[in-house]
């Protein structure tokens, strides 16, 4: 087949939420009410953390950086969705397209490795209690997110080259609110079969693997639970990782529904609005409100800047 007459896609129309458009007004603040609530609570999580010394250990570094993700997740999608939702659909450049899914995709994977290693650190603190500072060292810490970035990066680089393969001829039009994998493969008039392989293959190591080390984790995790005499000694040692079983769960079951099962396309673009507006609000929520730890450090930020203000008032 000749692609000489073949026009090549240079822009992106995407159409957004042609449902929403008769309450497009209450949409757009409802998405930026939303937005502006996940910068304030995430940052407010990592100010926390990083005030109170106490919190200054590897389940609370992690936490952070979770909040670091979430934070760039929904900047590389809300902000223009906003724009989307106001304009009744929105124009793009078509490597601005791709450098969104790029930036998308590198911090999902991030998230999905972040919340693995946090569930190797509770299995850590539980079940190996003795060597838990010897193993979950700040050298540690610090390489796995380093490691953790790496290979975001490799992974997404893989992407790239597979796709500078394809030939994009159009329609240039992507009925989502954001520039996500297979809506930007049906733009594409050249075979895809190569990079859905391989985009099958990477599942294995950053939803698979990653899935096999939480349930493992979690079911010795159970396990040592149980055999604690105490009631108390249960339920306080469960706490500790009760906010992480419950931020693991929605997101890979959200992850799951968008990805795995056949939807809808209108079905999709709702669960992919969860997944990237919702799910980096309820984690700080999740968080401090399930932890009793931060609750307190909040208490205390919140009395020191009061001191502070009436200090200099």
């Amino acid at each position: 087949m000749s692609y000489l007459n073949v026009t090549a896609v240079t822009e992106i129309f995407l159409l957004g939420f042609q449902d929403f458009y008769d309450v497009k007004t209450f949409f757009f603040f409802m998405l930026l009410i939303n937005y502006c609530l996940t910068l304030c609570g995430n940052l407010l999580i990592i100010q926390v953390v990083s005030y109170n010394k106490t919190l200054h250990s590897p389940m609370y570094f992690f936490i952070t950086q979770l909040s670091i993700t979430d934070i760039l997740l929904s900047t590389s999608i809300i902000p223009n969705t906003l724009n989307v939702v106001i304009y009744e659909g929105c124009t793009m450049p078509f490597t601005g397209c791709l450098a969104q899914f790029y930036f998308y995709t590198a911090v999902g994977i991030l998230e999905c490795l972040l919340l693995t290693v946090m569930a190797f650190d509770r299995y850590q603190a539980i079940c190996h209690p003795l060597t838990y500072n010897s193993i979950m060292t700040f050298p540690f810490c610090r390489n796995s997110i380093l490691l953790f970035w790496l290979t975001a990066l490799i992974i997404v680089s893989m992407f790239a080259i597979t796709m500078s393969q394809l030939q994009f001829c159009g329609p240039n039009v992507i009925d989502h609110f954001f520039c996500d994998f297979y809506p930007i493969l049906d733009l594409s008039c050249t075979d895809t079969f190569l990079i859905q392989v391989e985009s099958m293959v990477l599942v294995i190591p950053i939803v698979i693997c990653p899935n096999i080390i939480i349930t493992v984790s979690y079911v010795y995790i159970v396990s040592a639970i149980l055999k604690i005499s105490s009631t108390t000694g249960r339920q306080k040692t469960f706490s500790t990782c009760s906010s992480h079983l419950l931020v693991v769960f929605i997101y890979y079951v959200s992850l799951m529904n968008i990805y795995l099962f056949p939807n809808k396309e209108s079905a999709k673009k709702v669960l992919s609005l969860m997944y990237t507006l919702l799910i980096p609000l309820l984690n700080p929520i999740i968080y401090s409100l399930r932890n009793n730890d931060i609750k307190q450090a909040f208490r205390k930020l919140i009395c020191k800047n009061y001191q502070t203000i009436f200090k200099y008032a």
